[in-house]
């Protein structure tokens, strides 16, 4: 069945309402992130100008009056002057607060509806709040509202790696290691961290899942917190981090590896870490990536590169 393209452009008398996934690598574009913006735009000299932006992300939950507003001028609260002055001249940003405001979709399409106009005021905006129809704009709202939500569940950036060439059993997890090559050319020593879920392992149906993943490719080394799930990137700076493999290993020693699996939202499968398992196969593991490393180094001049791309089990 072909699936309908979802409607993200919205018109309301003198401004546009675009709503749009966004993928956000940690280091590249700013935190490791991904979700949904809700973008107001409208005519300003001449020009098309982002009046207002709401990011209703994983982890950013927030909202810019003015982002391209040079002239914008908003002062905090006298009790801090002098620490709260907009130095940037480019926008104010506020904070959703998800405990008191709920889901950030929600809190932004009920905040349009009572608030656009004073919004567009403060974003230094008046002639184009004094034109916002109230009633036009509650008829878009709910589509609107329709298209952020479906954005942010069936745009999500995963991907499913294969699982790796050489496995090593550590509990209720293993690690897969395997050369990685992108069509692009870049890739390296890839680590897999998997688990089953979804059943008992005596069950047909249980599935075997990727964690975390750390790719220690040779132009741009990163690792993924749950590729599955989240997926949310982070680069390492390789000003501050030149052996990747040593990174790695000083995490999963340090016992840091429950935490982030914590964070890719698999908090059951770390609370059974036991750390004495995954000790157990770390020397092993260590001396076959080693030999990994050292092959790629000697095939393609880059370690853990192969010579042929490794296509993903799925692509991103």
């Amino acid at each position: 069945m072909v699936q309908a393209e979802i409607k993200t452009t919205f018109q309301a008398g003198p401004v546009t309402l675009t709503t749009r996934h966004e993928l956000w690598d940690g280091n590249i574009q700013d935190h490791a992130d991904q979700g949904v913006s809700i973008v107001i735009e409208g005519e300003v000299n001449g020009k098309k100008t982002i009046l207002l932006r709401f990011n209703c992300f994983d982890i950013e939950k927030s909202y810019i009056y003015g982002p391209e507003n040079p002239d914008l001028k908003i002062d905090g609260p006298m009790m801090l002057a002098g620490r709260t002055e907009n130095t940037s001249g480019m926008g104010k940003l506020y904070r959703m607060d998800p405990t008191a405001d709920g889901n950030a979709i929600g809190w932004t399409i009920k905040t349009l509806k009572a608030k656009l106009p004073d919004m567009l005021n403060r974003a230094g905006y008046p002639e184009i709040a004094d034109s916002i129809d109230l009633e036009e704009l509650a008829d878009i709202l709910p589509e609107l509202e329709a298209s952020a939500r479906e954005l942010f569940v069936s745009k999500r950036n995963t991907v499913k790696h294969n699982r790796g060439t050489d496995i090593f059993e550590a509990g209720n997890i293993r690690f897969g290691l395997e050369m990685r090559r992108l069509p692009v050319g870049d890739g390296g020593l890839a680590i897999h961290v998997l688990t089953d879920i979804g059943g008992a392992t005596d069950r047909t149906f249980v599935e075997e899942t990727e964690i975390m993943a750390f790719d220690l490719f040779w132009d741009g080394p990163h690792y993924h917190y749950g590729p599955r799930n989240k997926n949310h990137r982070i680069y390492w700076d390789r000003t501050l981090v030149t052996d990747y493999f040593g990174w790695v290993m000083d995490k999963i020693e340090s016992k840091k590896l429950g935490a982030m699996i914590e964070r890719a939202g698999y908090p059951g499968i770390a609370a059974d870490l036991d750390q004495d398992m995954i000790d157990a196969v770390l020397p092993a593991l260590a001396e076959k990536a080693r030999e990994m490393l050292a092959l790629g180094e000697s095939l393609t001049g880059h370690p853990g590169l192969p010579v042929d791309p490794t296509p993903n089990m799925v692509p991103n």
